[in-house]
C-alpha cells in the first residue's frame, strides 16, 4: 500500500507537465486561426481598406516633416526687422513746363481835364444879432459892412462904409453910426442868404448878404450909407 501511494504521488506531476505541453501547443494554432479570420475579414473589405492604407503614410511623412525645432532656452529669439514702406515715386516730367504767357494791359495816358469848381451853395443864417463889445463875437455888429455870425467875420463885399473908429469929420462918424444902426436893423428882420464872394481871409470872409433877392449892400449905398467897392468919390467929410 505504501508504496502504491507513493507512485501514485510521483506520477501527478507528469499529469500537469502533459497539460502544459497540451496548452502551449495549442496557441499557435489559436494564432493561426486568428490570423486567418483578420485575413478573410481583409480580403472581404479590401476596397474600403486599400485607401485608409494609402492615405496613413502620407500622413505620417507630413508629420514628420513638420516637426518644429526644439528651441533652446539659452538663445535668445533673432530679431526681424520690419521692412520700411517704400516711397512713391514721383510722376516723371518729359522737361520743364514752359510758363503761361500772361497778358500785360497796355495803359492808355489818360487827358487831364481841368475841374471845374461849382459856386459854394448859399448859406442860410438867422440869429439875433447886437452891437459888439469887450467879449467875445458870436453873433453882432462890428461897423455899417462888418459883422459875426456865429462866431466868424463877415465883410459885405458889395459894399464899402464909414468905420466908426476912423471917421475923419463928424458927418463920417454920422454915416457910419447910421450904417451900423441899418445893417443891424437888417440881421434881425429874419432869415437871410449869404453867398460867397471870395476866400476867406484872416480879415474877414466876403459874402454877399440878401434877403428875397436883395442886397443889403444895394439897399445901403441906395440910402446913402455906403458906397459901391473901389468907386471913385470925395471924402464923407464936406
Amino acid at each position: 500500500m505504501a508504496k502504491t501511494a507513493t507512485r501514485s504521488r510521483r506520477k501527478a506531476p507528469a499529469r500537469g507537465k502533459s497539460r502544459a505541453r497540451s496548452g502551449s501547443g495549442l496557441l499557435p494554432w489559436t494564432v493561426i486561426g486568428v490570423a486567418a479570420i483578420a485575413g478573410i475579414a481583409a480580403f472581404d473589405n479590401w476596397k474600403s481598406i486599400k485607401p485608409m492604407l494609402a492615405r496613413q503614410p502620407a500622413a505620417v511623412i507630413r508629420e514628420m516633416a513638420e516637426e518644429k525645432p526644439a528651441v533652446r532656452k539659452d538663445v535668445p529669439p533673432k530679431q526681424v526687422a520690419l521692412a520700411a514702406p517704400a516711397p512713391k515715386a514721383a510722376p516723371a516730367t518729359t522737361g520743364p513746363l514752359p510758363q503761361a504767357a500772361i497778358p500785360t494791359p497796355t495803359v492808355q495816358p489818360v487827358k487831364a481835364t481841368p475841374s471845374i469848381s461849382s459856386p459854394a451853395s448859399p448859406e442860410t443864417g438867422t440869429a439875433a444879432f447886437g452891437y459888439c463889445g469887450q467879449g467875445a463875437h458870436i453873433n453882432c455888429v462890428g461897423d455899417g459892412g462888418v459883422f459875426w455870425y456865429k462866431g466868424e467875420k463877415i465883410v459885405i463885399a458889395d459894399m464899402a462904409s464909414p468905420i466908426v473908429d476912423r471917421a475923419r469929420c463928424d458927418d463920417e462918424r454920422r454915416i457910419a453910426f447910421a450904417a451900423k444902426a441899418r445893417l443891424l436893423a437888417l440881421l434881425n428882420a429874419g432869415p437871410f442868404t449869404m453867398n460867397a464872394a471870395g476866400k476867406s481871409e484872416p480879415s474877414g470872409a466876403p459874402r454877399v448878404v440878401s434877403r428875397d433877392g436883395r442886397s443889403f449892400g444895394t439897399q445901403l449905398i441906395n440910402e446913402g450909407l455906403a458906397r459901391k467897392p473901389g468907386a471913385a468919390g470925395g471924402a464923407w467929410c464936406a
